[in-house]
């Protein structure tokens, strides 16, 4: 699997060409919410999980791509990798589109990890619970890791950061998709004081099935618990399409390792013709690599196993016409 992907359509982004630092579900949470399945690997111990040269070479042969932001995140936690620093600085010597860092915040109270994100130029952590049982129930986080602890964090982080700070809060129903629970969550991001608060819910099918969707009204209403009022993001914004080919089975396949997505996600993420991503995804289910799952009324297309898991077939081998 590439360390580098997309680009692909962000609802906070646009165009977000990411950048994956470590190994597939390698994380501080077991979230229920997870796009991507269960954490096999739940650590806290921070490696150096691969080498800066050949991600860069990958970067370069996509930087055509034009994309609104370079962005560190993908299937895993990318402050778990602990040649951070190192890794934005080399990226930002080849190219001045701005770096953004998605994480879950677990590990801001740890210094070395708070300075390893200064030369970001947008960090965006998410807190998903106001207490630790629900931090507990919703994250499931390495043992290690206390609710308080992981609030001290964000707000230290805040204290430390001069760049672009938003905060992510995924309200996940039933655990806090009621005002009460909501308005816990508003009081630490009131500490935490971000440049923004983004509230958004599980859109894409979750690895617990008891994860559900928040409507779009609560949401609004949710919102307004906020101050300055939080940002609802649950509906994709759509990126301008470019009209550029070369994008086959396998780079469509790369993308739904990291995200489940529809078909219209796929053609805005690689600028392809309706007819030609069904034709590629096609060929991809035929072959067993790619699955559907309906959630709501929408139809997502997913990877049917784990990278590195691949089965050999037309679609692995070689893009449909």
């Amino acid at each position: 699997m590439k360390n580098v992907f997309g680009p692909v359509p962000s609802r906070r982004l646009g165009r977000s060409l990411g950048i994956d630092v470590v190994p597939f579900k390698t994380c501080s949470y077991d979230c229920i919410y997870c796009q991507l399945g269960r954490t096999t690997c739940k650590t806290v111990e921070r490696h150096e999980w691969l080498r800066w040269e050949p991600l860069l070479e990958e970067l370069n042969r996509s930087l055509d791509t034009r994309p609104d932001y370079i962005t560190f995140s993908g299937s895993g936690e990318p402050t778990l990798h602990a040649g951070l620093s190192e890794l934005i600085d080399r990226v930002k010597s080849v190219t001045s589109i701005p770096i953004a860092v998605l994480t879950n915040g677990s590990l801001l109270w740890r210094a070395d990890v708070r300075r390893d994100l200064q030369h970001a130029d947008l960090v965006i952590p998410s807190l998903d619970a106001g207490d630790d049982l629900r931090f507990r129930c919703i994250n499931r986080p390495h043992e290690s890791l206390a609710f308080e602890q992981v609030v001290e964090g964000l707000v230290a982080f805040r204290e430390a950061f001069s760049g672009h700070y938003w905060l992510e809060v995924l309200a996940v129903s039933p655990w806090t998709s009621g005002r009460e629970q909501m308005e816990s969550i508003a009081g630490w991001a009131g500490k935490i004081r971000p440049d923004r608060v983004q509230l958004n819910t599980v859109t894409r099918p979750p690895s617990d099935r008891c994860a559900a969707r928040v409507p779009r009204e609560q949401l609004i209403r949710l919102a307004e618990l906020f101050e300055p009022r939080a940002e609802v993001i649950d509906d994709y914004a759509q990126p301008s399409r470019d009209e550029q080919a070369g994008y086959g089975a396998e780079r469509i396949l790369d993308t739904l390792y990291r995200r489940p997505c529809t078909i219209e996600d796929v053609i805005a993420a690689h600028a392809l013709h309706r007819s030609a991503v069904i034709k590629y995804l096609d060929a991809l289910l035929c072959d067993g690599l790619v699955e559907r799952v309906t959630t709501g009324s929408d139809i997502y297309y997913k990877a049917a196993r784990p990278p590195g898991t691949r089965r050999s077939g037309p679609a692995a081998r070689e893009d449909v016409s």
